[in-house]
């Protein structure tokens, strides 16, 4: 049989798209991690040990302005003062200890945590993302599946047939998860204002030349020097962290002992929490005013969950039952057995119930405790901004890896100097940690009540906990949180504006650009170019072939991207292959580099055109040799479909040998499968071979659609203003999309394209 018979006889069977058959997935190795690290007592203590200094600086340093925040106008009863310790041992054990230590962390994704983590949780359990870009191979990346229980619930499926019907409930879980990263991102602004302020106000205990001015002062050139050495990544200094916060956690807690033991040992009754009711019968209106104070206590309790990568979930319950709660409680303790002998001097309790040999050793730590916290919550911020860019939740901007060995360690420089001149505009302007307090303390209750809010969902949908559970954490966390959220926003006028106003412009910046981004993918897939006009291009005998290899990026998965049209229609020349590439974000934390790309063969064959998925977790990192590791995978892929293939015609001719067949007709057909064989295997050598040729002769050129979006002529004046001026105006001053993608501007060839909109 001739070799033509046999691609006539044999390609119909074989040659079906790609993404029809059934594909051999390898998968990675079970990761057994964070099994292990908790296995081994070892491994715990020392993360636990590590974790002091990244996931405790914002919440050890709160002594530093609780009480000055929570009487602000003094102390008016000597019983208010065991009031307030009860109600902050109460708020220390239920929100950080209780909600966040024992319950949120479990809801980490792949190790992973923070509000993103909820969302994709979410996302990968129903089918809630805006973007129809869902393709059933992602459920086959390792890192995608949930570990579900067994048991089914009612209420669960319920719910989750809910949010997939429902567009509102789509749009409305976007918005909290984009107002809960904006207020996280408002953290970072007033979390190194608060904590420097209130560590270099200490400076007044040994002079009172000083003013409010001074200090304030001498806070924004802290500041500064520390915005700009962040340039430099947090590996080169943060190995000093855990030890500076281990001595701060120490220093409090002996001071708070002492205290205890000097001034006034009954205090300790303050563990009665009807002296919070007395305190309410008290003080009225006041005591609730005054909670918007006592929640500055938890301020750091979403670093438990959002820095989760980073360890493990034993170890973060081991240090803080072990050091930073008991440091905490004994701290807070000790400044009320002093203030209840010294009650006038509220206003800087911290500094006064300092002994005085220990003042400036304390000063001194108390200052690099501040900066260690600032400096968390501004590599959180980084991180938070590039995972919002990830899933196309933010405006294109220029992200630094800081360390070639860390590489969720991320810098970027346009983020850095806005935060910069976010704090120094608070400090300056405020000059007071009452008033910043204010503000602090609206944005720390928001990130905790939209985290509860996200948690109860996963409960109820993933976790299927009891429903009974569920109404008593609604009961008590739910319930503890929105009084402490009608508190602080009472304040609105004081200072609580401040995170609303900024997370309404944030919010208003990711909104526009992600509801712009899901419009052209809805564009994109409504112009895709059709099998049919593919091959009348392949077909068309003025179009001709030039060495290379072209990449068509586009953020359509499925179909042919309407750039290729218009492309063609300008160009009548096609490169020698063709690949259309796709940036696509799945939500999990990393997609393991073995899955990554994902390969289609599009038909005509004669084409020598694919299609490829790139497909990232919101915590990965782009690759640096990314044409080097495309080609590679690219050849991979070749060779895979061959054998692929190979195995049918294996299995053909396993099946002619159990049918009714002749001997003779037997033969011939094993001789027609093993010529096939040979056949496939040559024409796999020759593409791989073409394929590398043309990378090393003619290179890559990358084709970028420059594209130019406006909004429809009928379309209604609120669509326009989102399109035709806040995109525009967003599109215009972010980085272009080729220097996002690192593309080399000798090999790229832009691509005019109108999306009307």
């Amino acid at each position: 049989m001739s070799d033509d018979q046999l691609k006539r006889n044999i390609r119909p069977i074989l040659h079906k798209p790609y993404g029809s058959m059934d594909l051999v997935s390898v998968k990675a190795p079970a990761n057994h991690g964070s099994h292990s690290k908790d296995s081994n007592w070892w491994v715990v203590l020392n993360l636990a040990f590590q974790s002091i200094g990244i996931v405790y600086a914002d919440l050890g340093t709160s002594p530093l302005y609780v009480y000055p925040s929570i009487f602000s106008n003094g102390i008016k009863h000597r019983d208010d003062i065991l009031g307030a310790l009860s109600l902050v041992f109460y708020t220390l054990t239920f929100l950080p200890l209780v909600k966040y230590v024992f319950v949120v962390l479990r809801a980490k994704d792949n190790g992973e945590g923070g509000t993103f983590a909820l969302f994709s949780l979410i996302c990968r359990y129903a089918r809630v993302s805006l973007i129809p870009s869902q393709q059933a191979e992602d459920r086959e990346v390792s890192n995608y599946k949930l570990e579900l229980p067994s048991k089914r619930l009612k209420l669960a499926s319920v719910l989750k047939s809910s949010l997939e019907k429902s567009q509102f409930a789509k749009i409305f879980l976007l918005l909290v998860t984009m107002l809960g990263t904006s207020m996280v991102i408002g953290d970072s602004i007033f979390t190194p204002s608060i904590s420097v302020l209130s560590a270099v106000a200490g400076v007044k205990e040994v002079t009172s030349a000083l003013t409010d001015d001074m200090i304030a002062g001498i806070s924004v050139v802290i500041l500064i020097f520390l915005f700009m050495i962040q340039r430099f990544g947090t590996h080169r200094v943060s190995y000093t962290f855990a030890p500076v916060l281990c001595v701060w956690f120490v220093l409090i807690g002996v001071i708070g002992f002492y205290n205890i033991i000097k001034h006034d040992t009954t205090v300790l009754k303050a563990i009665n929490p009807m002296y919070i009711v007395e305190y309410f019968i008290r003080n009225k209106k006041d005591a609730w005013i005054s909670l918007g104070g006592v929640v500055l206590c938890t301020t750091g309790a979403e670093a438990l969950f959002a820095d989760l990568g980073h360890f493990s979930v034993r170890a973060i319950q081991v240090s803080m039952c072990s050091m930073v709660n008991p440091a905490l409680i004994l701290a807070y303790t000790g400044q009320s057995s002093y203030l209840r002998q010294y009650p006038d001097e509220v206003s800087d309790a911290f500094y006064k119930s300092v002994p005085g040999p220990l003042y400036w050793p304390m000063f001194i730590v108390s200052i690099l405790a501040a900066a260690i916290a600032s400096q968390a919550m501004i590599s959180g911020t980084f991180s938070i901004v590039h995972q919002s860019l990830s899933l196309g939740c933010f405006p294109p901007v220029k992200v630094v890896y800081t360390s070639a060995n860390h590489e969720g360690q991320v810098y970027i420089p346009a983020i850095n100097y806005i935060l910069m001149l976010a704090c120094i505009g608070v400090t300056a302007g405020f000059k007071s940690t009452v008033k910043i307090g204010n503000a602090y303390g609206t944005a720390v209750v928001f990130v905790m009540t939209l985290t509860s809010s996200l948690l109860v969902l996963v409960m109820i949908m993933i976790w299927k906990t009891n429903i009974f559970l569920i109404i008593l954490y609604i009961l008590t966390i739910g319930f503890v949180e929105l009084l402490y959220l009608s508190s602080v926003l009472y304040k609105f006028t004081s200072g609580g504006y401040l995170p609303l106003a900024l997370s309404a412009v944030l919010m208003i910046i990711m909104y526009v650009w992600n509801d712009v981004y899901r419009r052209k993918y809805h564009y994109e897939l409504d112009h895709k170019i059709s099998p049919a006009r593919l091959k009348e291009i392949s077909a068309n005998k003025n179009m001709s072939r030039i060495p290379g290899l072209a990449m068509f990026y586009s953020e359509l998965v499925h179909g042919i991207p309407p750039i290729f049209e218009h492309y063609v229609s300008n160009v009548p020349a096609l490169h020698s292959i063709i690949v259309f590439v796709s940036m696509k974000s799945l939500h999990i934390n990393k997609v393991p580099p073995e899955e990554r790309h994902f390969f289609r063969r599009v038909e005509p064959r004669e084409l020598f055109t694919f299609r490829c998925v790139v497909r990232y977790g919101y915590k990965d990192v782009r690759e640096v040799a990314f044409e080097e590791t495309l080609v590679t995978k690219l050849k991979e892929f070749i060779q895979e479909e061959i054998l692929l293939q190979n195995q049918m015609l294996s299995t053909i001719g396993n099946n002619a040998e159990n049918g009714t067949e002749s001997e003779g007709e037997i033969v011939e057909r094993n001789n027609d499968v093993a010529n096939a064989k040979q056949l496939e295997e040559e024409i796999m050598q020759q593409e791989i071979e073409q394929v590398q040729k043309e990378w090393e002769e003619a290179g890559i050129v990358h084709m970028i659609g420059e594209s130019e979006v406006i909004a429809k002529k009928e379309a209604n004046i609120m669509k326009r203003m989102v399109i035709d001026h806040a995109y525009n105006f967003l599109k215009r001053n972010v980085r272009k999309r080729e220097k996002v993608f690192d593309i080399p501007h000798e090999r790229m060839l832009k691509v005019g394209m109108t999306y009307q909109l």
